[in-house]
Order: structure tokens, then C-alpha cells, then sequence
């Protein structure tokens, strides 16, 4: 979850590594810190806070250097402050390291050096692991790389680490297992970090790290890479980004969130666009057409995911089981790898990540594939450790969401599992000709539908003014707005820190019924395709306990209507796809009470956006 942003070459480091680090800042972080070496010494600055406030800190340290590496820290091991902040010197103060992920065994090695009369000044075990490295360089009398490979090898855990050695001032040592790394590839300079967002600016060239990869990086040679388990060579593949600038600058919104939630209609026509030729009545997938025989000859399909991706997991067991007919089971994937799971080699097992870097996703998708399930990948960010690991998959094209509360990542995942139902859906032939183009057809409107659906911006932000200072929300749905509602209530308790619950609406009825009074506001989706008049009998229960009822409906519903204290309408659709109509209201109300309630909406408290550790 930490970021890491590292810079050597010949341009000064200092202001590279910081806007690098503020552009990692949606990771999520309680601390910041940065270390720069002038020629002569290691000048260190780190603080509790932000990067803003790094940068005061750092006015008390010399920022000369072409050489530098910085760290924004979610605690893990100590409580967040300027000690345990990164980056962190060995007890010699000559090697210096910053670390994204947690060293299991870190206290074993700790009483062990302890003994051997190193002093800890922090509770971290990133100092442990640095002081590791340190001894071995003296007991070993290896150099640096050698040293942080014998090290890595005594750990248990997961890591991204750079290495900096005063000894060795041309040269910055990394290191991967779990955690992304990334190394950005210029002319004469190198630029390390956990995404390519930091370094997008000064080149579109990079080498993503595979899992117990090393690599060392010196000026003026080309990158060495090493397998730590082994010490045998690697061979970097130099990808070309497809990022831009201005994909990961605000574009005059007030927030990212606001950003991405407005640019769901082009993310979701670029998620389908070359894949969905409605005219030709077309589905083109290559991870489908290449493995068809897997999902069509697949026991069940296992959807694993976390959060967000969960509930578009949620969306998809509906969309296959009604449109393909192919059975599904969704898992958390945090509890899938540890209830011992029956998997087979005739099961298809789905994993959904935004970042492709999620360390429980991962962990589900290596344990399939240890049982012999095919496993199909359905991630953002190119190049990731989800879409390595997998068998197949697709790319959803969303563009980077710098948000920490998904939005649009959310609508094309759904889009994409959509499509993948539709192709396996003509594939097995339990659809008609006319059935199958209109879902085609159909699916093509669905951006100008979204476009229409932000257009109730004005109202739900009207909306929000009224229910800003709740302390409890209930978000009901059914079918296939059943998982829109846990999404929603996520989206509510993420940014606005208001507590939320979704439930299907019949399940109201099971529980949450006795928490209804005329101080709780009840969103309800009530799509006219459905379990319409079904829910239209949930809205009567509320409204006769005085709850306040806030509904998603259909333009020119009139029944609910009469109902609800407030409306928001979304444009007509087909069933299985109101789920891209009606998430955008409730993305906008959680938006705009968060920003009434002074909330940070980018970075919410304790929240990280790529959660790389379990």
C-alpha cells in the first residue's frame, strides 16, 4: 500500500522524487519521507503527514543530489511518526532503504541482530530488514547486491525495497515479491516506483519487476536483473506505457473522484470499443476465443475478487448465470485461499482487480492454479501482477483512477464481464439471433445512458445537502441492483465515514426493518425492469415506519414516485445492464456529502487504493 518513487541519473532528484511521491498519494499513507545523496553524504527528511508536509521538513536538509529515493508509509509495524517513517538508515548510517509490504519473521531477526549490538531507534521492520543487509555486507564481505540478495533469502514476507549504499553512489539496488515495483527506463537516468504515474512524464519505457526479481541499477549500464532465490540472470522486458499526462492530473475538477465518475461514459465505450461490433453482430475477445473450450466445458466459473471488484463479481454472477447459463460462486478472495476450497481442473476461476497488484486476489489466483483451474484475469493497469499471473484475460481499458473509491473501474468491469457472458452465451447457443443483437445494440447506448444519468448532478447534489449529517444509511436493491446496493453503501461509508448497509430489499424484512425511523434515510433502486412492484412493497413497509426514502427509478416512473421523498431517474435499459445506470447516482451522492462534510474524497482516512499486503 506504501509508494515508492526513486530517481538516478543526471537531473537534481529532489523535485522528481517529491511530485512522484504526491502523485502516489492515492495509495493512502500516514507519512512521508525522502532521502538524497549530494556527492558526499545521505540527507534524510521524514515526517508523520503529508507530502506537503515532507516538503517543509525537508527545507532543513540540503536538496542537492542527483540521486534520491522516497517513501509515503502506511503503517504497518509502529504507529505512524517521524521515526518510524521511511526511508531508514542501518546502524552504520551508510546504506539507506525504503520498503513497501511486511517482513513476518522481521522480530526473530531483530533479537538476533540485537545480540550481535545493533540499536533499533524504530518499532519498523524495514529497519530490521536495512541492519539484515548490513550484516551480511560485513560477515559475507560481499557488495551490495549480493548482500540484499543473500538477505531477501532469510525473510518471510512480502516487499518492494530500494537500496541505497553511500559506498556505491552510482548505483540503487531494488528488489520484488508481492508488492509492484516498476522501473522507468530514460536516457541516461532511471526513475524507480510503484506504478508508472511518477515518471510518465520522462518516459513511456518501463521494466515491471516479476516476484523474487532483483535488480541493479547503475548509471551509465544497462539494468541487471537476478532471480534471489537462485542468482540466476533475468532478461528485463521493456514495455512501452499507453499512459498519458493528462490522464493523472485533475483536468479542473475538484477532485479525481468527481474526474473519474464524469469520465465513466468514454471508459466504458473504451472498454468495448474493438471488442463490440453490434452492426456485424461481433464479440471480439482474444482471452475468450483462445480458451473457449475451458469455459465451455467449465464445471462452474469462481469469481474472487475484493471490495469494488467484488460487487461487480456480484453483478457478474447474474449476468452469467442468467445470460450464459453457466453456474457461479463469488468469494471474497481474503477467504477463499483459507476455508481449503474444492477446486478442480474443470473450474474457471475469474479474478477482478482494479490495480492487478491486490495481494489477496494473488494469493486465490496462485492457489487455483496450483489445482489446475484456468484462471482468466479481468484487471486495469497493464502489465500488472494479476494479468502475469493469469492464463488469459482482458483489460478494461478504464484509464488510470487515481481515486481511492472506485467508480469508474466498477461500470467497466461490469462491462467487460458483460461481454465475456454475451460471447459464451452465442458460443453455447442458449440465446436467439434477435435476443443476442439487441443485448449487442444495446450495450452500445449504455455510454450516452450514463452521459443522461450525470445529468441529475444539480438534484443529487440538492439531495445530499438534506441527508449530509445522517449517522446511518440503508441502501436496498434487488436482482441484479442487489450488489449495486452494497456497492453504494461502500461508496457512502468509504468517503463520508456515514455507516451504511446494503441488503437485498426483500431481506429488510429479516433484520434492518427495526432500524427504520423518520431519521433514516433508505436509498432504494426501483428500476422498472426487475421485481418492480416486489420492491414498490418494500418502499410502502418503509414508508409507512416514516423512513425517508431516496429513489432510483426509471424516467417517467410515477408509481414510486408518490412514494419516495426524493426521485433520481435514470434512462431506460435492459435488466442486466441497469447496473451501469443506476450505480451513478449513488457515486455522486457519496461525492457531494463527502465534500459538504469537509472529507478528504481522494484520500480517505486509513484507506489505500492498491492494498498489497493481506
Amino acid at each position: 500500500m506504501c509508494g515508492i518513487v526513486g530517481y538516478i541519473g543526471y537531473r537534481e532528484a529532489f523535485p522528481i522524487v517529491i511530485k512522484g511521491l504526491q502523485r502516489l498519494e492515492y495509495r493512502g499513507y500516514d507519512s512521508a519521507g525522502i532521502a538524497l545523496f549530494d556527492g558526499n553524504q545521505i540527507n534524510l527528511a521524514k515526517t508523520k503527514g503529508k507530502v506537503e508536509d515532507l516538503k517543509n521538513k525537508a527545507k532543513e536538509i540540503s536538496q542537492k543530489g542527483t540521486i534520491g529515493i522516497g517513501h509515503t508509509r502506511w503503517a504497518t509495524h509502529g504507529v505512524p511518526n517521524d521515526v518510524n517513517s521511511h526511508p531508514h538508515y542501518s546502524n552504520s548510517g551508510e546504506l539507506v532503504i525504503i520498503h513497501n509490504g511486511i517482513i513476518e519473521n522481521y522480530d526473530a531477526i531483530k533479537q538476533e541482530l540485537t545480540k550481535r549490538g545493533y540499536i533499533f531507534h524504530s518499532d519498523t521492520d524495514t529497519e530490521v530488514l536495512i541492519n539484515l543487509i548490513e550484516e551480511v555486507q560485513k560477515t559475507e564481505d560481499v557488495k551490495l547486491g549480493k548482500a540484499v540478495q543473500i538477505a531477501l533469502n532469510q525473510v518471510v514476507g512480502a516487499y518492494a525495497i530500494a537500496v541505497f549504499d553511500k559506498k556505491k553512489p552510482d548505483e540503487i539496488v531494488v528488489a520484488k515479491l508481492g508488492s509492484p515495483l516498476a522501473i522507468g527506463i530514460g536516457e541516461g537516468e532511471f526513475f524507480i516506483a510503484s506504478d508508472a504515474s511518477p515518471f510518465i512524464e520522462f518516459t513511456n519505457n518501463a521494466v515491471y519487476l516479476e516476484d523474487e526479481e532483483m535488480a541493479i541499477i547503475r548509471l551509465g549500464k544497462e539494468i541487471k536483473l537476478r532471480k534471489i532465490k537462485d542468482d540466476s540472470v533475468a532478461y528485463p522486458r521493456i514495455l512501452e506505457l499507453q499512459m498519458n499526462l493528462e490522464e493523472i492530473e485533475k483536468g479542473g475538477y475538484d477532485h479525481f473522484m468527481l474526474k473519474e465518475i464524469y469520465e465513466q461514459p468514454r471508459a466504458i465505450k473504451d472498454t468495448y470499443r474493438g471488442r463490440l461490433l453490434a452492426d456485424q453482430g461481433i464479440i471480439r475477445m482474444a482471452g475468450i476465443d483462445l480458451n473457449m473450450e475451458k469455459f465451455l466445458n467449465a464445471n462452474r466459473i469462481i469469481i474472487v475478487a475484493c471490495g469494488t471488484s467484488w460487487h461487480a463479481g456480484l453483478v457478474a454472477e447474474y449476468i452469467f448465470e442468467d445470460l450464459a447459463r453457466i453456474p457461479v460462486e463469488v468469494e471474497y478472495a481474503s477467504e477463499f485461499r483459507y476455508r481449503n476450497p474444492v477446486i478442480t481442473d474443470k473450474d474457471v476461476l475469474i479474478a477482478i482487480s482494479q490495480s492487478g497488484e491486490t495481494a489477496d486476489t494473488l494469493a486465490a489466483i496462485k492457489l487455483a492454479k496450483e489445482k489446475g483451474a484456468f484462471v482468466f484475469g479481468v484487471c486495469n493497469v497493464v502489465g500488472s501482477s494479476i494479468a502475469r499471473e493469469s492464463d488469459a484475460g482482458a483489460y478494461t481499458h478504464a484509464g488510470p483512477e487515481i481515486g481511492v473509491a472506485s467508480t469508474k473501474a466498477f461500470t467497466t468491469q461490469i462491462t467487460v464481464l458483460t461481454l465475456m457472458a454475451l460471447k459464451l452465451a452465442k458460443a453455447k447457443g442458449v440465446f436467439s439471433e434477435s435476443r443476442y443483437h439487441e443485448y449487442l445494440t444495446e450495450l452500445e447506448t449504455i455510454p450516452s445512458k450514463v452521459e443522461k444519468a450525470l445529468e441529475s448532478n444539480t438534484l443529487i447534489e440538492i439531495i445530499a445537502d438534506v441527508y449530509k449529517d445522517s449517522t446511518n444509511c440503508l441502501y436496498l436493491g434487488r436482482g441484479y441492483n442487489f450488489p449495486v446496493a452494497l456497492e453504494g453503501a461502500l461508496k457512502l461509508k468509504e468517503i463520508s465515514y456515514i455507516h451504511a448497509e446494503g441488503y437485498p430489499a426483500a431481506e429488510m424484512k429479516h433484520g434492518p426493518i427495526a432500524l427504520i425511523d423518520e431519521h433514516m434515510p433508505v436509498f432504494v433502486i426501483a428500476t422498472k425492469k426487475g421485481h418492480y412492484e416486489k420492491v414498490v412493497s418494500n418502499i410502502q413497509e418503509i414508508k409507512s415506519r416514516k423512513g425517508k426514502i431516496i429513489a432510483i427509478v426509471t424516467e417517467g416512473d410515477e408509481q414510486v414516485r408518490d412514494l419516495a421523498d426524493h426521485v433520481i431517474e435514470v434512462p431506460e435499459t435492459l435488466e442486466s445492464l441497469t447496473p451501469l445506470l443506476t450505480t451513478i447516482p449513488l457515486q455522486l451522492l457519496s461525492y457531494h456529502i463527502a465534500v459538504m462534510r469537509n472529507c478528504n474524497v481522494d484520500q480517505p482516512r486509513n484507506l489505500a487504493k492498491s492494498v498489497t499486503v493481506e
